[in-house]
């Protein structure tokens, strides 16, 4: 059964980090591309940063270039989001999602995604 979980959200001042970890089970992590998505209230979910296979690459949205890392660790299966500088517009929920379909890089498209897990609350106080 696949399953992702996201957790290590949580409540920060701004200006403050927070690395978020998503462990994966039910697949082979170092075969399938990983993103992260966050979803503020109100607000439409959006892509943050995801990490390919084909091409190793890491795309990042431009809200978030210069301050957040996106990471995988094939052995833990786990993929991590360092976050830092965050600010007020970075509080959202925060989702992992896996791409099985292959493909060469990745992208911050929530259609490419087909498991999710059930996301980590974020709060940047300013």
């Amino acid at each position: 059964q696949v399953q992702l979980v996201e957790s290590g959200g949580g409540l920060v001042q701004s200006g403050e980090s927070l690395r978020l970890s998503c462990v994966v089970s039910g697949f082979t992590l170092d075969r399938y591309a990983i993103g992260w998505f966050r979803q503020a209230p109100g607000n439409e979910r959006e892509g943050v940063s995801c990490s390919a296979i084909g091409d190793r690459s890491t795309h990042y949205a431009e809200s978030v270039k210069g301050r957040f890392t996106i990471s995988r660790d094939n052995a833990k299966n786990t993929v991590y989001l360092q976050m830092n500088s965050l600010n007020s517009e970075d509080t959202a929920v925060y989702f992992c999602a896996a791409d099985f379909q292959f493909r060469r890089s990745c992208a911050l498209t929530r259609q490419d995604y087909g498991a999710w897990g059930q996301g980590t609350q974020v709060t940047v106080s300013s």
